[in-house]
């Protein structure tokens, strides 16, 4: 597997982190940041801790795992779930 860019600040390198995704230049796994995020931290305290990150970055990863999310858990047919009564 090679290096995969994914967006302006994310990418999989299988030689960093055992090919996790990551924050370009860093160590730092992309899950580990939102899995921070989603226990309350801010994006600021994030920041302060992990000073080679950027806002724009974090942010990349949050609409990221959000267009996963509704990929994922959106019906293939809208049509279908659109008329199907809710019981």
């Amino acid at each position: 597997m090679s290096r995969i860019e994914v967006g302006e600040y994310l990418v999989i390198d299988p030689e960093i982190c055992h090919g996790q995704m990551t924050f370009k230049g860093t160590r730092i796994p992309v899950d580990t940041v939102l899995t921070f995020l989603a226990k309350g931290y801010s994006v600021d305290q994030l920041l302060r801790s992990w000073p080679e990150l950027t806002r724009p970055a974090i942010e990349e990863a949050i609409h990221l795992a959000s267009q996963a999310l509704q990929t994922r858990y959106t019906p293939p047919d809208k049509s279908v779930a659109e008329t199907t009564p809710v019981v």
